[in-house]
C-alpha cells in the first residue's frame, strides 16, 4: 500500500449563513462538538493519518480561525487568507503551490466518527492516481444524521459514482472528505468555480471513483443539524 497524502486543505472560509443565529459571531469550523471545535477535530484526523502541512482558508471571522490555529504545533498549519470568497474550487486552486501532487481536501464544517478503519486511511488506500483524479467519500443518506436532503450520487459496484441528474433522489451524499490530484485543475482559468466543476470533469473522463463511509457521518450545517448530531451523540455516550 502507498503511503498517504502528506498535505492536505480545510475548507474555512465559508460564510456558514445555514447555520444562523449560531454563526453570527462564529464561524462554522469553530462551533464545538464533544468540546473541541470542528476545525480541531479534523486537523486531529489529518495529523493521525500522516498529513505534515494543512492548509486552512479564510474570510468569515478569519481572524478567530487564525487566533484557533496560532497554538498548534502539529501538523504545520498555512493559511490562504481570501478577500473575497473563491468558493470551493478557486479556494483548493489558489492554494495549489502549497500542496502536493495528491492531497486530502475536507470540509471545514463536518464532523464524523469513523468506523472499523479511519476513513482518511480508507481513502489513502484506495486512491490510485493511475486510474484517479479525484476519489470521494460517500455517506448513505439514510444513515447521515441531521440530513434531508436528496443525495447527491449513485454508485455502482465498481465504486464509480454517478451525480444525481434532476429529479432523481440518490442514495449517497458527498461527505465532504476526498482526495484529489492537482492535475484536476489544469486548463481552467477562472478563479472562482467549486469543486463540483471538477468532479464533473473527472466522471466524464471516467476518472472518479467512490468509496462509502462505514462510520457515523453528521451534517452539522443547519441548526437542526447540529440538534441533531448533539443529540446522536448523546444517545451514543449513553450506549457506552
Amino acid at each position: 500500500m502507498s503511503p498517504g497524502p502528506k498535505s492536505a486543505m480545510v475548507l474555512a472560509a465559508g460564510l456558514g449563513t445555514r447555520l444562523r443565529p449560531v454563526t453570527d459571531h462564529l464561524p462554522k469550523p469553530l462551533v464545538e462538538i464533544t468540546g473541541r471545535t470542528l476545525l480541531d477535530h479534523t486537523i486531529d484526523r489529518l495529523a493521525a493519518a500522516g498529513v505534515e502541512r494543512v492548509v486552512v482558508n479564510l474570510h468569515y471571522k478569519g481572524e478567530l480561525i487564525a487566533a484557533r490555529l496560532a497554538g498548534r504545533e502539529r501538523p504545520r498549519i498555512e493559511l490562504s487568507r481570501e478577500a473575497a470568497l473563491l468558493e470551493t474550487g478557486g479556494g483548493v486552486k489558489r492554494a495549489l503551490a502549497l500542496l502536493d501532487d495528491a492531497f486530502f481536501v475536507v470540509n471545514g464544517d463536518i464532523f464524523w466518527l469513523d468506523g472499523v478503519a479511519g476513513a482518511l486511511g480508507r481513502l489513502a488506500a484506495a486512491f490510485n492516481p493511475k486510474r484517479m483524479d479525484a476519489l470521494l467519500l460517500l455517506q448513505r443518506t439514510v444513515q447521515a444524521v441531521g440530513y434531508d436532503g436528496i443525495g447527491d450520487y449513485f454508485l455502482d459496484p465498481l465504486g464509480t459514482p454517478r451525480r444525481r441528474r434532476e429529479r432523481e433522489v440518490a442514495p449517497y451524499i458527498f461527505a465532504g472528505i476526498q482526495i484529489l490530484h492537482r492535475r484536476l485543475f489544469a486548463g481552467i482559468d477562472d478563479t472562482v468555480f467549486s469543486l463540483k466543476r471538477l468532479y464533473d470533469r473527472a466522471e466524464d473522463a471516467g476518472r472518479l471513483s467512490g468509496i462509502v463511509h462505514d462510520g457515523e457521518w453528521f451534517h452539522v450545517g443547519t441548526p437542526e443539524g447540529l440538534t441533531a448530531t448533539h443529540a446522536r451523540l448523546d444517545e451514543l455516550r449513553t450506549e457506552h
